[in-house]
């Protein structure tokens, strides 16, 4: 199993920025890359970016390109979001998931996180 861990989220106003973390541990080498999904109050949880451990080829969603960036500290086995800009509609709880290839991630993560929420104020 992968044990997913995020910490981050929080209150805002819009124009501000947060940065998200996620922790990795336990069977972390069964997994080679991470992301971020977000799901607002009666919307279906969409995904957000995604990063490979090995390299940078990073993908996000068309809603957070130019103001979301995903990056990684393999040191740490840690997955960072920053967002910059934030908008009342990033408004959502963000899930860090796990996976085996960026497309098995997109689609079908086997390993999540239990969430943190971010509130962005108008």
């Amino acid at each position: 199993q992968v044990q997913l861990v995020e910490s981050g989220g929080g209150l805002v106003q819009a124009g501000d920025s947060l940065r998200l973390s996620c922790a990795a541990s336990g069977r972390t080498f069964a997994t080679n890359s991470m992301g971020w999904f977000r799901q607002a109050p009666g919307k279906e949880r969409e995904f957000v970016a995604g990063i490979p451990w090995r390299t940078t080829n990073t993908v996000y969603a068309d809603s957070v390109k130019g103001r979301f960036t995903i990056s990684r500290d393999g040191t740490k086995n840690t997955v960072y979001l920053q967002m910059n800009n934030l908008k009342p509609e990033d408004t959502a709880v963000y899930y860090c998931a796990a996976g085996q290839g960026i497309l098995i991630l997109r689609t079908s993560p086997p390993y999540w996180g239990q969430g943190t929420q971010v509130t962005v104020s108008s």
